[in-house]
C-alpha cells in the first residue's frame, strides 16, 4: 500500500502553497475498506490482498508447438485417434489420454496435453508420416540434427507459477494483464479497495442546464462534466444535487439527516464536492455554512491562479468536502490540485505524479502564486494557451497538459512541472 508521508495542514493555513495543498489533500485520505468484485469490474482498481495461483500455471504439461509428441528414438509408430474425424479441440484432449511407449508418437497441437511417457515434441515441419499401415513418423529434411532433444517444445506444469505462489502483490493498480493473469491462476473475483463514493452539490441561481443563456445567466458546465471527470479519476458518483444560493439551504445540505434515498446516499458517501460560493462576499454562503456545521478546515485557499478560493474540509460525520470555485477553469485546476490526490489517497493509489516539460516561451513572475496554465506540446516544448482566464474552457479543451508555473516565472527551455490530463494520459509529455 502507498504511504501517506506528507504533512496535513492543521490548523488550516490561509493561502497554502500549491504543493502544500496537493499533499495535504492526499494526506487527509486513508485507503477505504476492500470489496470483492468480478474480474471484469477490477480493472483500474487497487488490489487489496496479494493474489496467488490456485493451481500450477500451466496446470498440466503442454505442447509449445504443433506436431507430434514422441517417445524414444525414431522411427515412431503414429498412434491414431479412435475417431476418423477429430476436431481440433479434441486433439488437445485426446493426445494425453494414453501413455506413450518407446517408439510411439501421437499428433498434438499447441497447448495439447502431454501424455505420460512422452519425451519431446517434434515440430510439424520436422517430421514426415508414411502412407503405410500403421503410419510411421520419421525426421524430414528440415529437421535439425539435434531434434528432438529431451523435453524440447514441452511446457512443464508450473513453469510460470507454482500452486500457492504469489503472482500479483497487494497494492497493484490492476491493468488488463493483471486481470488475465488472475484468470489463468484460477480466480473469478479479486479483492480490491472500494472506489470513493462522491456526491456533487451544485449551487448557482444564475445557472441554466439547457439552451442559450440570457444576459445574467450562465450555462451549466459542471453537471455534464464533473461526474465523468471524477469517474476518470477513480471515484464513483452517488448523488448530483442542485441547490439555490441560500445559506439555510447550503447548511441543510451539509448537515441533513439521512431521511430519504438521496440524503442517505449523500451522508454515507466519502467525499462531497461543491461548486461556487467559495468567496467572501455576502452572496457566497459556503464558508459561513462550513462554520455553522463546525467543519474542520484543512486547506483554506491556495496560492495559485486560477483556483485561489478552493477549500478542503472535514465534516463532523467524517466526510471530506472539496469546495471548488464557480469559474469553470478555476474549478478544473482545483480538481487537479485537490480532488485528484484526495481520490488517489482514498483508493490506496500513489499520488498522481507530475511530469516535466520544457517551457516554450518566457513566462513572467507572479509573486506569491503558482500559475496553472493549459498548454499544448509543440516540438517537445510546452506552449501556453492564450485561453487561460478562470472562466475560459477552450484552452483546456485543446491542451495536452497543464503547466505548473512557479511564482518566480520561467524562461524558454526551462524545465517546469506539468500535470498530465486524465483524458490525455497516453499523450502526456514525459520527463
Amino acid at each position: 500500500m502507498s504511504e501517506h508521508a506528507a504533512p496535513v495542514i492543521l490548523p488550516a493555513q490561509p493561502n497554502a502553497s500549491w504543493a502544500q495543498a496537493r499533499h495535504a489533500a492526499y494526506a487527509a485520505a486513508r485507503p477505504l475498506p476492500y470489496e470483492t468484485v468480478p474480474l471484469d469490474e477490477a480493472l483500474g482498481r487497487i488490489l487489496a490482498l496479494e493474489t496467488s495461483a490456485l493451481q500450477p500455471v500451466p496446470h498440466y504439461a503442454s505442447a509449445a508447438m504443433d506436431g507430434w509428441v514422441v517417445a524414444g528414438p525414431p522411427p515412431w509408430t503414429v498412434i491414431t485417434h479412435e475417431e476418423p474425424e477429430v476436431e481440433r479441440w479434441q486433439i488437445h484432449r485426446e493426445s494425453g489420454r494414453r501413455a506413450l511407449q518407446p517408439g510411439e508418437a501421437v499428433q498434438i497441437l499447441t497447448g495439447g496435453l502431454i501424455p505420460e511417457g512422452a519425451e519431446a515434441v517434434l515440430r510439424s515441419e520436422s517430421g514426415t508420416v508414411s502412407a503405410t499401415t500403421p503410419p510411421q513418423l520419421t525426421l524430414s529434411d528440415q529437421a535439425k540434427e539435434s531434434e528432438p532433444r529431451a523435453g524440447e517444445h514441452i511446457r512443464p506444469a508450473g513453469e510460470e507459477a507454482a500452486a500457492g505462489e504469489t503472482t500479483i502483490p497487494a497494492g497493484k493498480l490492476l491493468n488488463p494483464a493483471h486481470i488475465a493473469l488472475a484468470a489463468v491462476c484460477g480466480h473469478d473475483t479479486l479483492p480490491v479497495l472500494r472506489s470513493p463514493r462522491v456526491s456533487l452539490l451544485l449551487t448557482g441561481d444564475e445557472v441554466i442546464e439547457a439552451g442559450l443563456p440570457e444576459p445574467g445567466q450562465v450555462r451549466d458546465t459542471f453537471g455534464p462534466q464533473l461526474p465523468q471527470l471524477i469517474t476518470m479519476l477513480g471515484g464513483r458518483i452517488d448523488v448530483v444535487r442542485r441547490l439555490p444560493d441560500r445559506l439555510e439551504d447550503v447548511v441543510a445540505a451539509l448537515s441533513s439527516e439521512a431521511t430519504d434515498e438521496l440524503s442517505i446516499a449523500m451522508s454515507s458517501g466519502d467525499v462531497l464536492v461543491t461548486t461556487g460560493g467559495t468567496g467572501r462576499s455576502d452572496a457566497d454562503h459556503l464558508r459561513r455554512a462550513l462554520e455553522e456545521v463546525e467543519a474542520e478546515l484543512l486547506v483554506d485557499g491556495i496560492a495559485m491562479r486560477p483556483g485561489h478560493p478552493t477549500m478542503l474540509a472535514r465534516l463532523q460525520d467524517g466526510r471530506l468536502l472539496v469546495a471548488l470555485p464557480g469559474n469553470p477553469l478555476a474549478a478544473m485546476m482545483a480538481v487537479f490540485t485537490i480532488v485528484q490526490p484526495l481520490l488517489d489517497g482514498l483508493r490506496g493509489a500513489p499520488i498522481s505524479r507530475e511530469r516535466h516539460v520544457l517551457a516554450g516561451v518566457d513566462l513572467e513572475p507572479l509573486p506569491g502564486r503558482t500559475r496553472l496554465v493549459p498548454c499544448s506540446i509543440q516540438e517537445d516544448r510546452a506552449m501556453p494557451s492564450p485561453y487561460f482566464r478562470s472562466g475560459m474552457l477552450r484552452g483546456l479543451a485543446e491542451a495536452d497538459a497543464v503547466m505548473v508555473v512557479p511564482p518566480e516565472g520561467c524562461i524558454r527551455d526551462q524545465a517546469v512541472m506539468a500535470l498530465p490530463l486524465p483524458w490525455q494520459v497516453n499523450r502526456a509529455p514525459s520527463g
